[in-house]
């Protein structure tokens, strides 16, 4: 597969996902980067803003083994990786599986739970295998965490640690439909009683596991040449550089962006990487990894502003 069957295989998908969907083209366009970048994404808004109603979706276009976690203040690492279980029948200790053995994982409303029950996927989002007792346990290649969370400032939440931020590719806002959006939600959906599901709109897998390999395949092999390279290094740099940012952005942040980068291009059907896919994707894949110094918090400045200010003052090449 080149770069135009990948391009033509996300419209397919983007196609899909509108029979449900209503507005969120640029979530859906970050979930499709971050599945063929072999990244995570967090998606974060206010109760009823279909983030978990889209992750449901987006499983189900593309046809992979699905699972699905609802984090609350009582939930248990083990509950998330499963656990070893005696069998008195056969005197031998069995392992039950937990939902993150799955090819595509929700992670819904993340931050109820405390950081500890947080770090159970540290080593499944990073190294794709979890370690139960002792004995470690490969994971898909392709796993894929899609999370939800609600705000810092609603109640019953916990702020996620800094090294698991740093484990998703991607932080997206989402912000309440305009009218118009908001009218077709309420002529979709208004009708309707309990929740929605995908199938009921006659969402379809398109996706199969070795076109999804191919895809990949296709995607790390964008060449990106080295003014580009400079420029994903000089943006990240200039983070840690920055007064108003108490800590930047980690060198694992300029190697995501530039695979992000990569897979933007192809799913434009481009087979090499422009400066403008990394200034696009700059804002949702560093906001979540930058923090603000204590001045500037006081003055009320931003992350997003301290990062649009930054994608400014760098120049990109021509």
């Amino acid at each position: 597969m080149d770069v135009s069957g990948v391009k033509e295989l996300a419209d397919t998908i983007r196609a899909e996902l509108r029979r449900a969907i209503v507005g969120q083209d640029e979530a859906i366009e970050l979930m499709l980067i971050a599945l063929f970048a072999s990244g995570h994404i967090l998606l974060e808004g206010p109760p009823g803003t279909a983030k978990t109603f889209l992750a449901q979706c987006f499983a189900r276009v593309l046809g992979l083994n699905f699972g699905r976690i609802q984090f609350t203040p009582d939930l248990m690492p083990g509950d998330i990786l499963g656990s070893n279980l005696f069998n008195f029948q056969t005197s031998q200790f069995t392992l039950t599986r937990g939902p993150v053995f799955s090819e595509l994982l929700l992670a819904d409303e993340i931050n109820r739970t405390p950081p500890k029950t947080q770090a159970a996927l540290l080593e499944a989002m990073q190294e794709r295998a979890v370690t139960i007792d002792g004995e470690t346990h490969r994971l898909p290649d392709h796993f894929m965490v899609i999370a939800t969370q609600n705000p810092i400032e609603q109640q019953g939440v916990y702020p996620l640690p800094e090294a698991q931020l740093d484990r998703f590719l991607f932080k997206h806002v989402m912000g309440y439909p305009s009218a118009e959006e908001e009218k077709k939600i309420v002529a979709s959906f208004g009708g309707r009683f309990g929740a929605p599901r995908p199938e009921d709109w006659g969402i379809e897998p398109k996706l199969d596991r070795a076109r999804l390999g191919a895809c990949g395949k296709a995607v790390a092999a964008v060449p990106m040449v080295d003014e580009v390279a400079d420029y994903v290094v000089k943006l990240v740099r200039a983070t840690r550089e920055a007064p108003d940012l108490e800590n930047g952005a980690s060198p694992r942040a300029a190697a995501m962006l530039a695979g992000a980068a990569r897979a933007r291009a192809a799913l434009d059907g481009r087979d090499y990487v422009l400066p403008d896919d990394v200034k696009a994707l700059a804002r949702p894949l560093l906001r979540h990894r930058v923090i603000l110094a204590a001045a500037a918090e006081i003055e009320g400045r931003p992350v997003e502003q301290v990062i649009a200010r930054l994608i400014d003052e760098v120049e990109a090449p021509r």
